[in-house]
């Protein structure tokens, strides 16, 4: 599939709802599967990498029901899977094989995980070691999927985490459900808090302390009920859309505000972008609201420490809107980007590349020169967000995008909700 957006031949500008977090969407159906009872979950999000996790949990015995966006899950509560020694598909979701195996070493089940062939490049020892040291039985390919666990008992431990990950930090939250005594973490920065947010709505005690977490055993979670915010990873493509088309002002309703993942915000509105915040109130223990943003003139900024960690996901379109802003923008301390769906620096800097921006390659980031972007073609390399972040590009350029249908993986409604503002 190709897409060409039209140029815009007005401003931007409507108010617009989102399909449910992705990485909220992950979370409430393994820990609904865990809980004890009936969940319901309202504006669950219909993509490949949400079906690559129902249909893992269902491959180990625990199916669940999505009709009109509302999920509703019967959990087998905090004991083995029904269903031993399968080989549950995890897509291309690292976070659906992460937190899923972590929550086979916490219920002692026995299973095999594989996904596809980009998800068999991704790094799985950064999981495979923690858990090892608590007690688990679990083998991966060469550091690598496919990854086996057999049950064996969990006990406590005092870990540190080489590099600050919300993946391989869920991973042993869950975990630690299943242990005999309390599992202690320490970041060497801050990441995605989701996970520690939503066991604690559940009835889980999660005690955190700056860097520091201690998730202790639990017997039971309570079943979940509520409604999804908004996917602000989804929101970021659309924000940064009327962000470099002036005169727009766009409004994404109900969008998630967590702090640890709002960084794409700070860094639109250090670029001069105009963004505000309305009807703010909590989901999940998660904060929800309304984010505004108005066009305004754009300049390069540098980026680098914590705030990457905080937008780790919407560099993509952060590097789309930098090829139309004054001056330099400068990535650095992202060398995580290279372990994404895709080498994220190097594919980033090809296909701006191939649409005449000037744009070059550093060993932990990138530098974008504004103002050089001039059409072509790029192509998505299998990354839902690089189809996107392209594509948005043709709304101040004539732009092609080969392998588009890539998106459907995480945002199948991206085209028809940025027509609607068009």
């Amino acid at each position: 599939m190709t897409l060409s957006l039209p140029r815009a031949a007005r401003p931007l500008r409507g108010c617009v709802t989102l399909p449910g977090d992705k990485s909220l969407a992950h979370r409430v159906a393994i820990f609904a599967a865990l809980a004890d009872g009936d969940s319901t979950i309202r504006n669950y999000p219909d993509s490949g990498v949400t079906r690559a996790m129902r249909g893992a949990l269902e491959t180990l015995g625990v199916p669940s029901r999505l009709e009109g966006g509302i999920l509703a899950l019967t959990g087998n509560g905090m004991r083995p899977f029904p269903c031993s020694g399968v080989v549950a598909h995890c897509g291309n979701s690292g976070t659906t094989i992460r937190l899923l195996a972590g929550a086979l070493a916490a219920t002692r089940s026995s299973a095999v995980l594989d996904g596809t062939t980009g998800l068999r490049k991704r790094p799985m020892n950064r999981i495979a070691d923690p858990l090892r040291l608590m007690g688990a039985s679990i083998s991966t390919t060469d550091g690598h999927a496919p990854i086996t666990v057999s049950p064996a008992p969990l006990h406590g431990i005092d870990y540190t985490l080489p590099v600050a990950s919300a993946q391989v930090k869920s991973c042993l939250e869950v975990a630690a459900l299943g242990a005999d005594s309390p599992v202690t973490l320490h970041e060497p920065g801050p990441s995605r808090d989701h996970t520690a947010r939503m066991l604690r709505a559940m009835g889980a005690s999660v005690v955190s302390d700056g860097l520091t977490e201690t998730v202790h055993p639990a017997a039971s979670l309570k079943p979940l009920d509520g409604s999804l915010p908004g996917d602000i990873s989804s929101s970021a493509f659309l924000l940064a859309a009327a962000a470099i088309v002036p005169g727009s002002r766009v409004t994404v309703a109900d969008v998630g505000l967590n702090p640890t993942r709002t960084g794409v915000l700070d860094v639109l509105f250090s670029m001069g972008a105009r963004i505000s915040t309305e009807n703010e109130h909590m989901e999940f223990g998660e904060p929800v609201g309304d984010v505004t943003l108005e066009a305004a003139p754009l300049h390069g900024v540098e980026i680098a420490g914590d705030l990457v960690v905080r937008s780790i996901d919407e560099f993509p379109a952060l590097a789309a809107v930098a090829a139309f802003a004054e001056g330099e923008t400068v990535v650095r301390e992202a060398k995580e980007l290279r372990y994404k769906e895709t080498d994220r620096i190097t594919a980033i800097v090809a296909q701006l590349g191939a649409l005449g921006a000037d744009v070059s390659e550093l060993p932990d980031g990138f530098t974008v020169r504004g103002g050089t972007l001039k059409g072509g073609t790029a192509h998505a390399n299998g990354d839902h967000r690089l189809a996107m972040s392209m594509a948005i590009c043709g709304l101040r350029a004539p732009v092609s995008v080969e392998g588009a249908e890539i998106l459907n993986e995480s945002f199948p409604e991206f085209e028809p909700l940025l027509s609607s503002l068009m």
